[in-house]
């Protein structure tokens, strides 16, 4: 993927929406030295903006694989251009999210939005909560991002208790 080609082109079209965009997914973990293999490019914006993003990864000649209220993923046939994966969030969220968030360029392009390590640690949570399939390896990441990072331990394990996972959380600070 050219991954400063796809940042800038979906970044200029969210800028022209006048909604933020954030780095997540693997990208986001290695800027904080988590490091993980990646192919595709995971990025989170407002649920407002959904219909109108969607039409324009189309647009680009994506294909949309799976849309939910929350998500959507899509995948080009070109492999510079790869599979994008949207996460969309509510007012309330974006709010949250935004505030606390750091300007990260990432491989020296386009300067995108990086949640903190909490707020990656959520998603990792609501992650593991709508698919218990991916638990092994994003309570992985959760870990390292403990390890890598200076959380806020009590915002982090509220994540966990509102998901229904305190007991993972216990299991992720025994390891």
């Amino acid at each position: 993927m050219d991954l400063a080609r796809v940042v800038g082109r979906l970044a200029d079209f969210l800028d022209a929406e006048g909604a933020p965009v954030a780095l997540v997914g693997a990208h986001a973990l290695q800027a904080y030295g988590v490091t993980r293999s990646t192919v595709d490019l995971d990025l989170l914006t407002e649920r407002r903006v959904q219909e109108r993003l969607v039409a324009f990864l189309e647009s680009l000649g994506y294909e949309t694989l799976h849309r939910s209220d929350g998500y959507s993923n899509h995948l080009h046939s070109d492999e510079d251009w790869g599979r994008v994966d949207i996460l969309y969030v509510d007012d309330r969220t974006s709010r949250s999210l935004f505030a606390r968030a750091r300007d990260f360029a990432p491989d020296g392009g386009r300067t995108l939005k990086l949640p903190s390590p909490e707020h990656l640690v959520a998603m990792k949570v609501q992650a593991v909560k709508n698919d218990p399939a991916r638990t092994l390896k994003d309570l992985s990441d959760v870990r390292e991002l403990l390890r890598m990072t200076d959380v806020d331990e009590a915002e982090v394990r509220a994540y966990f208790e509102r998901a229904g996972l305190a007991a993972r959380y216990d299991d992720v600070r025994r390891r």
